[in-house]
């Protein structure tokens, strides 16, 4: 079966340059488009196999279209293509259920074979990335707490509401419940309260 791909970047060039050259190798470009929002769109009327996602688009990031559609239970895999080596990112991505990461600078074939093992339900990390998550897993003790997740138990032990936290970091609500429950999970906490405690006391938060 053919792979479907959407491609987003806010670069018109590397756009372009990208839609050819995955054409060349067999894969169909159903939309390219150079913002998030529009991104979205295309995934949701056309449903390719995988998007390939620019990290920092205007509108809508490449994590914020990941996290809508997995919310919206999307059949469409997504791999964040990014220039920023950003472990956070990396991480909450992960954490979101992207499919793969690639750096932009990796060679284009790598994007390729990024593109078919995750149409196939793989996870591709190319070295850079992978790099970055070990070093922020050590640097965390093993936790890999998202700087999003640090974020919002440092506004939690202040004593904020779900709906305060998410006015500050300009998320929704239930967003943050999300968060919560998986620094929860990570750090083996049973309460919210044991959550905010055990951050404090590993010095994840101050």
């Amino acid at each position: 079966m053919s792979i479907t791909c959407v491609l987003a970047d806010d670069h018109p060039s590397v756009l372009q340059f990208l839609s050819r050259y995955l054409s060349n190798n067999g894969i169909a470009i159903t939309a390219s488009t150079r913002d998030g929002e529009e991104a979205l769109r295309k995934i949701e009327e056309t449903h390719p196999s995988v998007a390939v996602l620019d990290a920092r688009m205007p509108r809508l990031s490449g994590l914020d279209v990941l996290n809508r559609l997995v919310a919206s239970g999307a059949s469409t895999r997504v791999i964040l293509y990014t220039g920023h080596g950003d472990d956070a990112l990396m991480r909450e991505a992960l954490d979101a259920g992207v499919g793969g990461v690639l750096d932009k600078d990796a060679p284009l074939d790598d994007l390729v074979r990024a593109i078919h093992v995750v149409a196939e339900g793989g996870t591709y990390l190319d070295g850079s990335a992978a790099a970055g998550l070990i070093a922020q897993q050590r640097r965390t003790g093993g936790h890999a707490l998202t700087q999003r997740e640090r974020e919002v138990l440092r506004l939690l032990a202040d004593g904020n509401t779900n709906e305060k936290i998410g006015a500050e970091l300009s998320i929704s609500p239930q967003t943050v419940r999300t968060h919560i429950q998986k620094a929860m999970e990570k750090l083996g906490a049973q309460t919210r309260v044991q959550a905010v405690a055990t951050a404090l006391r590993e010095s994840l938060i101050s």
